[in-house]
């Protein structure tokens, strides 16, 4: 992105907040941009503003009589789009397939954002959501590690286990994020099954012939793959 191009962002990212602010609908900065707020290195990419499902209509009919800007519907179902020049921004009123609700607005704190005082998601949200949208085709940790490690003091790392989990890219990546010291240790201890504790089962593997647990000797014809290796001498 050249400096032509961010400073066009960035007037757009003034426009629709001050747009929606005059409005009086509920929104916050959220993405890349929130977590620029809390430290992070700023976003390459679209802003993004949250606004609750049910202001959508509101939202859009404002944002399309504002000077300036060019509201485009997309195919997804999740979000609506502003374009200022070139620029675009998202207003996303679901986060990895959940409402944006109105508990997480009032968890927002007002920040200047390039002149303009607008709400922003906490860095706990930011990093949540973020690792919430984690899939096996879109699991780049390498550009969400600086974010998280950039906002990690702010981070309330116990909500963010217990929002991620049942997301194995998310719950690895905190796994790492914890060999890597940036989450605490133990920070996704209640992620962890049984299998996982010190004497506990090992998980069993529908790959396996018998449907034994990893590691456990595969038994072919009634003799273990264990007792048909020839001692070593």
């Amino acid at each position: 992105m050249d400096d032509h191009d961010r400073a066009e962002l960035h007037e757009g990212m003034r426009i629709v907040g001050s747009a929606l602010s005059a409005a009086q609908i509920p929104f916050a900065l959220a993405g890349g941009f929130a977590a620029w707020v809390h430290g992070a290195p700023e976003s390459d990419h679209d802003a993004d503003f949250v606004v609750r499902e049910h202001d959508v209509e509101k939202a859009r009919a404002v944002l399309e009589e504002t000077e300036g800007l060019r509201v485009e519907d997309p195919v997804e179902n999740w979000l609506f789009k502003a374009h200022h020049g070139g620029a675009l921004v998202d207003l996303i009123f679901r986060l990895g397939g959940t409402a944006v609700t109105e508990e997480m607005l009032e968890r927002t704190d007002s920040f200047d954002v390039f002149g303009v005082p607008m709400p922003v998601l906490r860095a706990t949200d930011v990093v949540a959501e973020k690792m919430r949208v984690l899939t096996e085709q879109r699991c780049n940790f390498s550009d969400l590690l600086p974010v998280v490690r950039a906002l990690r003091e702010q981070v309330e790392w116990a909500e963010v286990a217990g929002r991620v989990a049942g997301n194995p890219y998310a719950e690895a990546f905190l796994f790492l994020l914890q060999r890597l010291a940036v989450a605490p240790a133990g920070t996704g201890d209640a992620l962890r099954g049984p299998a996982d504790e010190p004497g506990g089962s090992a998980a069993v593997s529908p790959d396996r012939p018998d449907g034994s647990a990893e590691g456990a000797p595969v038994h072919r014809g009634g003799v273990s793959a264990a007792a048909a290796t020839p001692a070593s001498r």
